[in-house]
């Protein structure tokens, strides 16, 4: 071996041992960030339902004091800038010269929870998503080493938090790599891997436990053709909740005065709370309870009424929660429209036509379905829900669905909420 390659060979081992380093520093901190939003938003969010279910005026005060809340920190305390959601990882990442500035990490932290923990009907996931982005693209510009490997560390940090968030390292990956990145280099393998790793450590070590505690037995055959209608209902319910977020979003975006938008975003959160609780926050308590008793419930008009106003409702006071100044995306608000849309379809075909079809498997297989294809992400999709019951029994038809409820969305429309452009459609 002659002393140029040497030298070369040496580099390339220093550059591999930086990248491991701060992979391990990435995952960490990513995963450190994800578990502690989870954990506080989950502890002030049932505070506050128990609060608002004693007093219901608190439906009227908790949505305009948590979005102004965050209109007063956006003004004075973060630079006065809008956040853009999952774009804005997209725009650094296809940006040499663009990087998220640090401020984003405490900015997606702090509004992320306020929207939630006030009502807000969205959840935390996208801006853990962002805030996690954010470390990765700090560290990335620590070290010019690093610049080359901007999309793989911004990556690392995104796969870091959605693994702290769902208990599932898998789903971490499939997202970073279906959603963001799109393509497989040797370096995203490396600190992907590195980073995910260190956050199911981390979860490990603090013994998380699955966000849906349900006993699956198992799934039949002859419930096939039924798996299939719900994949078709759950692609069209998404494209309802995508085209609800652009509409209303391009709505609000005309009205100048910010606080119309605060008025205008509390009355409609206020009222769609007041009429059904289950809309309050991420709606994950709204998903346990129907768990509990899915099997218990029999379809009553009134049940039925609440289920088909709840699947109505819930994407478009999401969309209001973002477009007058909530932080938060689709990934909380398609688990539940999924949920609510799989059990009001069992319950119809057990009430109407005794199939007897199993209404936790429809939950389960609907929450994947509908975020498949709000995100156009069916591997994401299969192993995010799975890690969030810690159950791989409906590994099979989760994947025959997510992938119809995907397909049947996108030949409806094709973009989702992150890969629209108004200049795409003119």
């Amino acid at each position: 071996m002659n002393k140029t390659a040497k030298i070369k060979k040496n580099h390339q081992f220093i550059v591999l041992q930086k990248l491991i380093i701060v992979s391990v520093l990435i995952g960490f901190l990513s995963a450190f960030l994800g578990i502690s939003l989870k954990k506080i938003t989950e502890y002030y969010e049932e505070i506050f339902l128990h609060e608002v279910s004693v007093n219901p005026i608190f439906y009227v005060i908790f949505p305009v004091f948590g979005l102004s809340v965050i209109y007063f920190l956006r003004q004075y305390l973060f630079k006065k800038k809008e956040n853009k959601g999952i774009k804005e990882v997209f725009e650094s990442t296809k940006s040499t010269s663009k990087n998220l500035p640090s401020y984003k990490i405490p900015s997606h932290f702090i509004n992320g929870l306020l929207t939630v923990v006030f009502g807000g009907s969205t959840g935390i996931e996208v801006s853990t998503v962002v805030a996690t982005a954010t470390i990765g693209s700090v560290a990335q510009q620590k070290e010019n080493v690093f610049r080359k490997y901007k999309t793989e560390l911004i990556c690392a940090g995104v796969a870091a938090g959605v693994t702290a968030l769902f208990s599932s390292p898998i789903a971490g990956i499939l997202f970073a790599l279906e959603v963001i990145s799109r393509k497989v280099t040797r370096a995203f393998i490396i600190s992907n891997i590195i980073a995910v790793s260190v956050a199911f450590g981390l979860l490990t070590i603090l013994k998380e436990e699955p966000l849906f505690a349900v006993s699956i037995t198992t799934w039949h055959l002859k419930a096939i053709p039924y798996f299939i209608l719900l994949g078709i209902l759950a692609g069209l319910n998404s494209v309802y909740l995508t085209r609800c977020v652009l509409f209303f979003k391009s709505q609000f975006g005309k009205i100048d005065t910010h606080y119309y938008k605060i008025l205008i975003g509390s009355v409609v959160l206020s009222v769609s709370l007041f009429i059904f609780p289950q809309l309050y926050g991420e709606g994950y308590h709204a998903i346990k309870g129907i768990f509990s008793n899915s099997a218990e419930i029999p379809l009553t008009l009134t049940l039925a009424f609440t289920f088909v106003g709840v699947l109505l409702l819930k994407p478009i006071v999401t969309s209001i929660t973002l477009a007058s100044g909530g932080d938060g995306g689709v990934f909380a608000p398609s688990l539940f429209i999924g949920a609510f849309l799989g059990l009001l379809l069992a319950s119809v075909l057990n009430t109407f036509f005794q199939v007897h079809v199993l209404p936790v498997n429809f939950m389960i297989i609907g929450m994947a379905a509908v975020l498949s294809a709000s995100i156009h992400a069916p591997f994401t999709a299969i192993f995010l829900v799975c890690g969030l019951t810690n159950d791989y029994t409906l590994f099979l038809p989760i994947l025959v669905v997510c992938l119809i409820s995907k397909y049947t969305a996108k030949t409806i429309y094709p973009y989702t909420v992150y890969s629209y452009a108004p200049s795409l459609t003119k």
